[in-house]
């Protein structure tokens, strides 16, 4: 069986919203979620809170995980990632490091599980999460998922557009750190494979509104589960 870290890294700068990750959430901070969904999820040998401030050490005191004090210079807004997971690498053994992002609320224990065995499954050594949409696209003013010289095809036909919502992401240490010897980045180093994830685990914190919209969801969740209904007139629709 390979030897599986969870790192979640927390940075204590933010340009948008100060401090987020120890932002309130339904009277949890943001960063709880993400070590809650990591726990719960069983799957992990380790999980360490990889941070550039010693107070994230209390957080991971309180939610009984490791912590590990980066190097300050990991800290600035302009590290790349890179680093960040090159550094955590060379000073924690394992067969494989997934990032669980902190800034993932809604992320379950449930597709942390089916990633992982996405990952294992197809052999990979570099997984990204993603979000799926069934939307007409373009880039560069030109079509991506349909052709300007047909008659406009449904949005249930179309070949779904993937984009990244960063909530996992998985390497095999011995391919990131060969790659990034030889190379000097490994992101998307080997055999690369993206996952995609259900839209509540796709959602990210990044400003104040992003926190209210989120709050409102947990909270909707407590009090009640939706139930789909219709107006009276369906039924005159079916008696047709």
């Amino acid at each position: 069986m390979k030897n599986m870290i969870a790192m979640i890294p927390a940075r204590i700068g933010s340009t948008r919203l100060k401090m987020k990750n120890l932002a309130l959430l339904n009277g949890k901070p943001l960063i709880f979620y993400s070590i809650n969904a990591a726990k719960e999820s069983g799957i992990f040998d380790r999980i360490i809170l990889n941070s550039d401030c010693h107070v994230f050490n209390e957080i991971a005191n309180r939610y009984d995980i490791e912590f590990y004090l980066r190097p300050e210079k990991l800290g600035d807004s302009n590290t790349k990632s890179d680093d960040v997971v090159f550094d955590f690498m060379q000073k924690h053994e394992a067969d494989i490091v997934a990032w669980i992002n902190p800034i993932s609320p809604l992320l379950t224990a449930d597709e942390i599980i089916k990633a992982t065995l996405f990952f294992q499954d197809n052999e990979l050594d570099t997984l990204i999460t993603v979000e799926e949409k069934k939307v007409h696209s373009i880039f560069n003013h030109k079509p991506i998922n349909f052709s300007e010289e047909e008659k406009f095809i449904q949005t249930q036909k179309l070949i779904p557009v993937q984009y990244f919502n960063y909530s996992i992401m998985m390497w095999d240490l011995k391919t990131f750190l060969d790659s990034m010897s030889k190379t000097g980045y490994a992101f998307f180093s080997g055999n690369v494979g993206y996952f995609p994830l259900s839209k509540e685990s796709s959602l990210i914190v990044k400003t104040i509104e992003d926190l209210v919209y989120i709050e409102n969801i947990i909270q909707s969740k407590n009090k009640n589960n939706y139930k789909l209904e219709y107006d009276h007139l369906v039924k005159s629709i079916k008696n047709d």
